[in-house]
């Protein structure tokens, strides 16, 4: 027969500090991109690669473009003329990188 010990502690947690479950806390995480836009440089920072590989390997590959591109419902505008920026959906372009990540970096 298992035998078990119960013990009450006293942990103080600082006062400039909360104690939260880790849904919450991903929870929050992910509010932070919420309403968010990212430009190439950023997710240039993200990925922490450079804007060329971006493009050959997540951007332009059909089996991600028709996921990723606003013309197909994505959360990626594509620039149409040179001078136009990129932008990305920050929280979509974060999920899906994490979703993906196996895919685009295995090539």
């Amino acid at each position: 027969m298992e035998q078990q010990l119960s013990v009450n502690l006293i942990i103080p947690i600082p006062s400039d500090s909360v104690l939260i479950s880790k849904v919450e806390l991903e929870e929050l995480k992910q509010q932070q991109l919420v309403g968010v836009y990212w430009s190439m440089k950023d997710l240039e920072e993200r990925t922490n690669k450079k804007h060329q590989w971006i493009k050959e390997n997540i951007l332009y590959p059909s089996e991600f473009r028709k996921i990723l591109d606003v013309e197909h419902g994505g959360f990626v505008y594509y620039p149409k003329t040179q001078g136009q920026t990129w932008s990305f959906q920050a929280s979509k372009m974060a999920d899906f990188l994490d979703k993906n990540f196996h895919r685009i970096f295995s090539q």
